[in-house]
């Protein structure tokens, strides 16, 4: 029988090494997670966060050599169904939820398979559903559809599942990703409790605020090794973040005084019901002007009437002294617009298609041959030529895109939309999901871009990114701009304040 101080640690490995095709994925990596406790897992994309993840769950066996114990009892390898069994789970960023079926379905689902489906779904689980979501101290309503649920309650979802199996280990990935900051807290809330109750969380996130919030200790991965173990008090944001990518990250503001040039988009009292009211913002020729608030203040919403995905209900739109009412994107395209989405795996990249395919889909009636068919030779070089300029990772363009970290997939977008060689880029959270090595690059990318003349508007909920990359900032709160700011007035902390006050 197991005793207490067996399950001191819920999980140990000792020299965990994991090779693919004579590739190290993971070179004698140790990690422990004691019981009850929230620990990150950190490290740029690529590093071996998700291998070591799935060695743990079963999905793929170790090399040779290493040591892998849970709960207090040794084990060679593990397969799904024993990770399961011995209370370990796993919430992926997709979820892998059900949305056309009920909350109470999807949170007794592994319990069901296999069961007669007039008894499945009669009810007869929805007491114990009731139970483990009393646990997690929140209430949802078991009928609904789990498509009609916004993303923050479809992750409790996938939580209490987790839960409905007795889990004792959690490994959660980029939880927070597309939630508000209210949302996070409440989901961050959620995690403090599970670990109250002895549930151990590994939790992984590019968000290094509340990594370090959420986390007693922090072990970083590079590049497939251990880095080290570290508390999180007194880490900072900078500190984890030189960890994990090993350079001295810059973080100085880069604004410059860009008052003189040409203006390149002029909006005039800009509304649209229920979204926005009243917006006057001005972007000239080789400016990056920032935006920034809680995520729910109307920014994407802005962003998507400057595109053509909506129709204002009132106000005017100049772009270089013209006006314009765009009526769809490809009007926004040809006017010399475009937007870089928030939602890159749905909105902005076709996943299973190639990346050269990504590259020029904006673009085919520039690549276009005899008889009116794609230039096989105009394509090649359209898209060398950008992966060459963004300096994206890549194996072959005919891969699939969602062969590519984070990172070089957010590169493969701009790519697309700098193809359509625009006046004005709109960027809406461009580093959603993209670790902070990335990040870097990207930015440097954006301020290339500016310097070249391009006008950029650069929508974040992360204060420090537009403060850093911008040439002004807008605060904007319910739907209205409520304040502007220079970056060299101005400090990080002094504007994070006024925002979430």
């Amino acid at each position: 029988m197991t005793t207490v101080s067996d399950t001191a640690h819920a999980l140990r490995l000792r020299s965990v090494s994991k090779t693919f095709g004579g590739v190290k994925a993971l070179q004698s990596v140790d990690f422990e997670v004691r019981a009850g406790e929230v620990h990150c897992l950190a490290g740029e994309n690529g590093c071996g966060k998700s291998t070591l993840i799935k060695i743990v769950t079963g999905v793929y066996s170790p090399d040779p050599g290493g040591e892998i114990e849970l709960f207090g009892e040794r084990v060679g390898t593990t397969s799904p169904t024993k990770a399961r069994a011995l209370g370990i789970a796993v919430i992926w960023q997709d979820l892998a939820l059900f949305p056309h079926m009920t909350v109470a379905e999807n949170i007794a689902f592994d319990e069901m398979v296999g069961v007669a489906p007039r008894l499945a779904f009669s009810g007869r689980y929805k007491g114990r559903v009731r139970k483990v979501l009393e646990r997690l101290n929140v209430s949802l309503d078991l009928d609904t559809r789990l498509g009609d649920l916004p993303i923050a309650q479809r992750q409790i979802v996938a939580i209490a599942r987790a839960l409905m199996g007795e889990a004792r280990l959690v490994f959660m990935d980029e939880p927070t990703a597309s939630l508000t900051q209210s949302e996070t807290d409440a989901l961050l809330k959620v995690v403090r409790t599970l670990s109250a109750q002895g549930v151990a969380v590994v939790f992984v996130s590019h968000r290094l605020a509340e990594v370090i919030d959420i986390s007693e200790r922090v072990t970083v991965l590079r590049d497939g090794k251990l880095v080290g173990v570290y508390p999180t008090e007194g880490m900072t944001q900078f500190r984890l973040g030189e960890l994990m990518t090993g350079a001295q990250l810059e973080n100085v503001v880069r604004a410059k005084d860009r008052s003189s040039a040409l203006p390149v988009l002029e909006v005039k009292a800009l509304s649209r019901r229920d979204e926005f009211k009243d917006i006057d913002l001005t972007i000239r020729q080789g400016e990056v002007l920032g935006l920034t608030g809680l995520i729910g203040a109307g920014r994407s919403e802005l962003a998507h009437a400057l595109i053509g995905m909506n129709t204002p209900d009132q106000g005017e739109i100049r772009l270089a002294g013209s006006p314009i009412r765009l009526q769809s994107i490809r009007d926004a395209i040809a006017r010399g617009v475009a937007y870089v989405s928030e939602d890159r795996l749905s909105l902005g990249l076709i996943q299973p298609q190639s990346i050269a395919d990504n590259t020029v889909i904006s673009v085919l009636d520039r690549i276009l041959g005899a008889f009116g068919l794609i230039s096989p030779a105009r394509q090649s070089r359209l898209v060398r030529h950008w992966i060459d300029e963004l300096a994206v990772k890549i194996g072959k363009p005919a891969d699939a895109v969602s062969t590519l970290s984070g990172g070089n997939q957010q590169r493969v977008v701009l790519a697309k939309w700098l193809a359509t060689e625009p006046r004005l880029l709109i960027l809406d959270s461009p580093t959603v999901g993209v670790d902070v090595g990335a990040r870097a690059g990207i930015f440097r990318i954006v301020r290339k871009l500016a310097d070249e003349g391009l006008a950029i508007l650069l929508i974040s909920d992360e204060v420090s990114e537009v403060m850093f990359n911008a040439d002004r900032v807008l605060h904007m709160a319910d739907g209205k701009i409520v304040g502007e700011y220079d970056p060299h007035a101005t400090s990080v902390q002094e504007l994070e304040a006024l925002i979430y006050a």
